[in-house]
């Protein structure tokens, strides 16, 4: 009898030491953003920005894959950058991020890639998507460079300091390394950029590795 109750005892402390304990984080945030994509000017601004974020993770490498009713869905992505490495926003670079790139949002942002347009500019949206996740790398303390400003219009729901203008012409390739946007790991353990879209806000979260 007395070895049963030391017996439960003894089950009941380890429960209660276990419940005690809780795991060890693996991350921890840096910085998080988000923005409507129904507050965009253009209905196609936020078509535009969605199949952006296709390319990016990889849901998407080329016109012939886009199946719109899918691209349209709530999805969560990820990019993760370790220490020293670059995202770019295309791949046309500034010769000082040649070599350092690991990811790119995989396109030009052209109609042989699936962008649409409202009649003035093919693409038009993506520069959103750019700023947005310049703003929350700016706020989580990484290296980001946009030598082009957006300042010449205004984007909802983010400050113009933030607004980065973004433009890939293969014909033009001196020109777009500046419309580009750069993001440099500058943290000594490895950064992730998390994507959640809900089916109305685009989410970017900054979380750091512990």
């Amino acid at each position: 009898m007395i070895t049963e109750t030391l017996a439960k005892f003894s089950l009941a402390a380890m429960l209660t030491i276990g419940q005690m304990v809780s795991p060890i984080p693996q991350t921890h945030e840096l910085a998080s953003h988000e923005m409507s994509l129904e507050k965009r000017y253009y209905p196609v601004q936020k078509e535009n920005i969605l199949l952006n974020m296709a390319y990016i993770d990889g849901r998407v490498k080329q016109k012939a894959d886009i199946n719109w009713d899918e691209i349209k869905k709530p999805f969560k992505s990820e990019i993760k950058l370790e220490p020293g490495q670059v995202f770019a926003y295309h791949d046309d670079l500034l010769p000082q991020f040649e070599g350092k790139v690991v990811k790119t949002s995989n396109s030009h942002f052209m109609a042989s890639d699936g962008y649409v347009s409202a009649g003035y500019l093919v693409g038009d949206g993506v520069c959103h998507s750019a700023s947005l996740i310049y703003w929350t790398a700016i706020d989580a303390g990484l290296e980001a460079l946009a030598p082009a400003s957006h300042n010449f219009m205004a984007i909802p729901e983010i400050d113009r300091k933030y607004g980065v203008s973004i433009y890939a012409n293969p014909d033009t390739k001196r020109a777009n390394s500046n419309q580009n946007l750069y993001i440099t790991n500058n943290k000594s353990k490895a950064i992730t950029f998390n994507f959640d879209y809900n089916g109305d806000k685009l989410k970017i979260t900054v979380v750091e590795d512990n």
